[in-house]
């Protein structure tokens, strides 16, 4: 007979309290939490500069651009998710302090570890929140860029940029070269 690991599940609310004093970072799915790792110097530029370039083109509009540290609830009982960025213009979202709750755009910089994760079962969650209107994945190893945006029929189409390409962020009306993200990335040997 093998035997099973026990496992501890909580509420939301014991791991909403529970988090607060935890050295690092956990995501809430179903129950059970999972620490999240740490990722690469080009994972972290990519996600600056795109939170950096969100920020700008979003002052003073009344939305918010969060990174890495912004949690986001796709309700107020989970799945609870660490995007890499994360724009919220929703009132409810301007007095925020635990959780971004009413998102418009998530971004995900892809990782070898994450990225089936990422494409599936977390995009998954994230299409539940009702206001999202688009999901980017952003690739670190090479310059590719996918978008899904919520068409008018409620159906999620993929517009993948690659280089030379303009990107266009429906949600945020926000017009940039691919190249953008990546100034400044060194790619791996």
């Amino acid at each position: 007979m093998v035997a099973s690991p026990e496992r501890n599940y909580m509420s939301s609310q014991e791991y909403l309290e529970w988090e607060e004093g935890q050295e690092i970072k956990y995501e809430y799915i179903n129950g059970e939490v999972f620490a999240m790792t740490g990722g690469t110097i080009p994972h972290n530029d990519i996600a600056f500069n795109l939170a950096s370039a969100l920020k700008s083109h979003l002052r003073g509009g009344g939305c918010r651009v969060n990174i890495a540290d912004a949690k986001v609830g796709v309700s107020e009982n989970g799945p609870f998710h660490y995007p890499d960025v994360v724009v919220s213009c929703h009132p409810k979202d301007k007095q925020a302090i635990k959780f971004i709750q009413y998102p418009c755009l998530i971004v995900e910089v892809l990782s070898p570890s994450t990225e089936a994760y990422d494409r599936g079962g977390k995009f998954t969650h994230y299409r539940r929140i009702a206001t999202l209107q688009e999901y980017v994945l952003i690739d670190a190893n090479k310059m590719s860029l996918d978008c899904f945006r919520l068409n008018d029929r409620g159906l999620w189409e993929l517009h993948p940029y690659a280089k030379e390409d303009e990107v266009h962020l429906t949600s945020v009306d926000f017009r940039f070269p691919i190249s953008l993200v990546y100034e400044d990335v060194q790619f791996g040997v």
